[in-house]
C-alpha cells in the first residue's frame, strides 16, 4: 500500500458541521436551483425527482464543490450551478442503480421504481442528466464541462463493470477497487476538481483536489460495503444486508470468500452466485466476515485511502475550508462506529 500520513496526525472533529456551516448560504441557492431544474412539462418527472431529492441525504458532493471553489477565493455563481449539476448526476445514478439492483428501499423509503416502475425511474434519471449538462453549459467553462462529462462516462462504465462482476466470486480485490473507483469515486473527484477550475487555480492544484475527491470516494464506498454487514439502515440510507440479498460482490465478500474453506465457499456460491438465500443466511455471512476479519480489513483499506485524501490537501490554502475538508475524511470513516 505504501506509506501514507496517519489519520491520527491531524485528526479532525467527527462530522461535517463546519463544512455545512461554511456553505450554508450557497447550499440554499443550490437547493432552490435543484427544485427549478426538477420542473418539467411531463407531470411524472418532478414527482419522481422530488421523491428522491426530498428524501434526505447530506448532499455531500455538491457541498464539496462549493467548498473547493470557496477555498480558492471564487466569486460568482458558477459553483452553485456546478454543485446542482453534480447533485443531479448523483441523483440520476441512484435512480438507475435501483433499477439495475432491483432495490426496494432508498434512504429509508420506497425506491422510486417501487412507486412508479422501472421505466419511469430510468427515463427520469436520463432527464436529470440532461438538465445537469444544460446547467454546466451555462457556466461557460469548457474545462469544468470536460471534467464532469468525463465523469459521467466513467460512472456509466463503472456500472457496466459492476454488472459484469455481479455474482462473480472470482473477482479480485484490485478488480473490485477499479469498479468503485469508476462507479463512486469518479464523481467525488469531479465534484472537487470543478471548484478550483472555476476559481482559476493551476493544474497542480486541480490535480490535488481531484486526488482528494478520488480517495475520499473510495473510502466512502468501502465504509458503505462494511456497513452493509453490520451497520444501521440510518447510516446506509438503505436496508442493511441489501448488498448480500442482491448478490453484490463487495470487498468484504471478496476477502471472506478468499479465506474460506470448501464448505464456506460453497455457502458463498449458493447465496451470491446462485442467489439462493434462506432465513439466517445474512447472519451466517456476517459471522464469516468476522471470522476472516473481512470487516476490519475493509475499514483498514478505507482508512488507507482516507490517509491519501488527507495528504492531497497538504499544500492547499490553510483555513476553515481546508479544515472542513479534513473533517469530511474522518466523517466518512467514522460512520462505522
Amino acid at each position: 500500500m505504501g506509506v501514507v500520513a496517519s489519520l491520527e496526525k491531524e485528526k479532525p472533529d467527527t462530522g461535517i458541521s463546519l463544512l455545512t456551516s461554511l456553505v450554508q448560504s450557497d447550499m440554499e441557492r443550490v437547493n432552490r436551483l435543484i427544485l427549478d431544474m426538477a420542473a418539467a412539462n411531463a407531470e411524472m418527472i418532478p414527482d419522481v425527482a422530488r421523491h428522491l431529492i426530498d428524501s434526505g441525504g447530506k448532499r455531500l458532493r455538491p457541498m464539496l464543490t462549493l467548498a473547493s471553489a470557496a477555498m480558492f477565493g471564487y466569486r460568482g455563481d458558477g459553483h452553485v450551478k456546478l454543485a446542482a449539476s453534480v447533485e443531479f448526476m448523483h441523483t440520476a445514478t441512484l435512480l438507475h442503480d435501483d433499477v439495475v439492483d432491483e432495490s426496494e428501499m432508498r434512504r429509508g423509503k420506497a425506491a422510486a421504481r417501487m412507486v412508479w416502475g422501472n421505466q419511469a425511474s430510468v427515463l427520469v434519471g436520463d432527464y436529470l442528466l440532461g438538465q445537469a449538462f444544460r446547467k454546466m453549459v451555462e457556466v461557460g467553462s469548457l474545462e469544468a464541462l470536460a471534467v464532469l462529462s468525463n465523469a459521467a462516462s466513467v460512472i456509466a462504465e463503472g456500472e457496466v463493470m459492476q454488472l459484469v462482476a455481479a455474482k462473480n466470486l472470482s473477482t479480485s480485490e484490485d478488480e473490485y477497487i477499479r469498479v468503485i473507483e469508476a462507479k463512486t469515486a469518479a464523481l467525488f473527484a469531479a465534484a472537487c476538481e470543478v471548484g478550483p477550475i472555476v476559481a482559476g487555480a493551476d493544474d497542480k492544484t486541480r490535480k490535488a483536489m481531484a486526488d482528494y475527491g478520488l480517495y475520499l470516494g473510495l473510502a466512502f464506498q468501502l465504509v458503505d460495503d462494511a456497513l452493509d454487514y453490520g451497520g444501521s439502515s440510518a447510516s446506509l440510507g438503505k436496508r442493511t444486508g441489501d448488498d448480500f440479498r442482491e448478490g453484490k460482490i463487495t470487498l468484504p465478500v471478496v476477502i471472506a470468500h478468499r479465506g474460506g474453506d470448501a464448505q464456506q465457499r460453497a455457502f458463498w456460491a449458493r447465496t451470491i452466485e446462485q442467489g439462493t438465500i434462506v432465513e439466517g443466511d445474512l447472519e451466517t455471512a456476517t459471522e464469516l466476515m468476522h471470522r476472516h476479519g473481512a470487516i476490519p480489513a475493509t475499514i483498514e483499506r478505507a482508512r488507507h485511502y482516507g490517509d491519501k485524501a488527507l495528504m492531497a490537501l497538504e499544500d492547499m490554502p490553510h483555513g476553515d475550508h481546508r479544515r472542513s475538508l479534513l473533517d469530511v475524511v474522518e466523517f466518512c470513516i467514522s460512520r462505522v462506529h
